[in-house]
């Protein structure tokens, strides 16, 4: 069926009116709830194409196969969005059809005399991901696979654990990720998946990106490493291919003259076989080393992997189950609450079935609307900004050759709402709930925030007090400090996600219904730094969690002061 000129507007207009609620949003790889949105997008795009198609079939077979692929895609994803997207690679993908793959197939059709798909496409590309969703969803798996310690072959295969909707990825998405690493001087990632599409396009897998494309990436980031005689090795396999390939000729040359060099050097140098007694060595003296003395990343990154320490059989069996009724609070005589003591310094409790599933589901229906890119605390200001912090991983933060920038990593990945009170029952109801079961003033605490973390969503160690470098943290609030904090999980979370207190090795799981409380100030109102915690990226599944900061005002008489500071 063609569209009439008179029936066009109709539709653009029915399509903006549809569209209005993605207007207001970017950073869609932020949250999973929200991306949801844009597989129906996509699925009403797969609709018109095929409207299209059916017009236009005998000259356009090539966009009948992508409708086809699509479709099956889409029907499937919209069954179960967040199931789908709790898949990282299938989020990643997502992002780079709807940025790069979709605009390949609008420069196809535009010479085309019939202009209904091209009108509908162009309308609906206004509220597509950018090119920052895109790279930010391919930054995520980078996180992924570093925090897991996942190969690159486990993530394009998509064997991830208790995956739903297990999802391959081409040799373009291979090649795309290790584009995306190369940009930011990435060289060890751009290595891993450059390395990856040479292996699927040497299995035979059918590509528009050629082997000698990928071998000229592959060497230059394994010479950047250091490892000249493997670069060699690449570059003279790319010139069997394409013998006259300039640049590769010329970087044969160099990298010869250079191991030349280095032989030269080396004459003097310890043997490989003493070498690596001494590297054997190192690690096993390494191995000794304390947690307590475990750079901070590392025990972050061993704990979201549920490695690290174990509480030793003596502290374990300090750590009880109870049914807790806060002195026997009206509320909680005939039904107390159960309490779980999940570890002991610092004093974390895990109250269990405490919030219901309607009331997951309401707070969750308010707040997906005015899903915002999530806010930290200026150390220096005490206003909240947006979260983007710049970060030591693996490697030195580089320039990026092209824009001369440093590369910067993501500090909190998510996105989130604030619901206050008056706007429906069940917050205020919640939010009685936290102070009947804490016995906290609640009237001075932060009103709920509720989070959706996105594709690899994390928030990396981080105090939520503000510490005595930083007079003027909350200060305009006119509250104090955060005395306590209440951490609601409104979902499960398939792989990842943990809460992890780095610096005592504890390691909380999400689970759906629960919450966790811990206090942040002693009594004495001086900070616990033993609450130092980070969020954990989301490996698979979809993370929805909501949280009250409690403050230090009107709790005077509610929790005394201490006489010591530590107490």
């Amino acid at each position: 069926m063609l569209w009439t000129r008179m029936e066009l507007p109709c539709w653009c207009l029915l399509l903006l009116s549809c569209l209005q609620s993605l207007s207001a949003h970017n950073d869609f790889f932020t949250s999973i709830g929200q991306m949801t949105d844009l597989l129906y997008t996509e699925k009403d795009l797969v609709t018109s194409l095929k409207d299209y198609i059916r017009a236009e079939e005998s000259k356009l077979e090539r966009v009948k196969r992508w409708a086809d692929k699509l479709d099956s895609l889409t029907a499937t994803a919209t069954q179960d969005p967040e199931g789908f997207l709790g898949h990282p690679v299938n989020a990643f993908k997502l992002m780079k059809r709807l940025n790069t793959e979709w605009g390949n197939l609008e420069s196809l059709v535009l010479s085309d005399t019939t202009d209904g798909f091209i009108s509908n496409l162009t309308i609906q590309r206004q509220y597509f991901p950018t090119e920052e969703d895109q790279t930010g969803a391919a930054k995520a798996l980078l996180r992924l696979q570093d925090t897991y310690n996942l190969d690159a072959n486990t993530i394009s295969t998509g064997n991830l654990p208790g995956v739903m909707h297990k999802s391959q990825m081409t040799v373009e998405d291979c090649y795309e990720l290790g584009k995306i690493a190369y940009s930011d001087a990435d060289y060890y990632h751009t290595e891993l998946w450059m390395a990856q599409a040479l292996k699927q396009l040497d299995e035979g897998e059918e590509s528009t990106i050629d082997k000698v494309t990928v071998l000229d990436y592959l060497s230059y980031s394994i010479y950047q490493q250091g490892e000249i005689e493997r670069a060699l090795d690449y570059t003279l396999r790319l010139l069997e291919l394409d013998p006259e390939h300039q640049r590769a000729k010329g970087n044969v040359k160099y990298f010869e003259f250079q191991l030349e060099k280095q032989k030269t050097a080396g004459e003097n140098a310890p043997k490989k076989e003493e070498r690596g007694k001494r590297d054997t060595t190192e690690k096993k003296k390494k191995s000794k080393k304390s947690f307590s003395l475990i750079p901070e990343r590392k025990k972050y990154e061993m704990l979201c992997r549920g490695e690290g320490i174990r509480m030793t059989p003596r502290r374990q069996s300090q750590l009880f189950c109870r049914y807790h009724d806060n002195n026997r609070n009206p509320r909680f005589v005939l039904a107390p609450v159960k309490q779980q003591d999940e570890w002991d310094r610092p004093y974390i409790v895990r109250y269990l079935d405490i919030i219901s599933d309607a009331e997951i589901e309401k707070i969750k229906q308010l707040a997906k609307p005015r899903l915002r890119r999530a806010t930290i605390s200026n150390p220096i200001t005490g206003v909240l900004e947006t979260a983007s912090y710049r970060i030591s991983k693996r490697r030195a933060t580089v320039h990026d050759p092209q824009t001369g920038k440093l590369t910067t990593a993501q500090y909190r990945v998510s996105k989130s709402a604030w619901l206050t009170a008056d706007e429906d029952p069940v917050i205020e109801r919640i939010n009685e709930r936290i102070e009947d079961i804490t016995g906290l003033e609640m009237d001075t605490a932060e009103e709920l925030q509720v989070a959706n973390y996105g594709v690899g969503g994390q928030y990396e160690p981080h105090f939520d007090f503000g510490r005595k470098d930083e007079p003027d943290a909350f200060k305009e609030l006119g509250t104090g400090n955060r005395i306590a904090t209440w951490l609601f999980y409104m979902s499960d979370v398939t792989a990842g996600g943990a809460t992890v207190f780095p610096d005592v090795g504890a390691a909380v799981w999400p689970k759906k219904g629960t919450a966790v409380f811990w206090y942040n100030l002693f009594a004495s109102g001086e900070g616990d730094y033993s609450t130092r915690h980070a969020a954990c990226p989301v490996l698979v599944g979809n993370k929805w969690v909501s949280n009250k900061w409690i403050h230090e005002r009107g709790q005077e008489w509610r929790r005394p002061c201490g006489l010591n500071e530590t107490e």
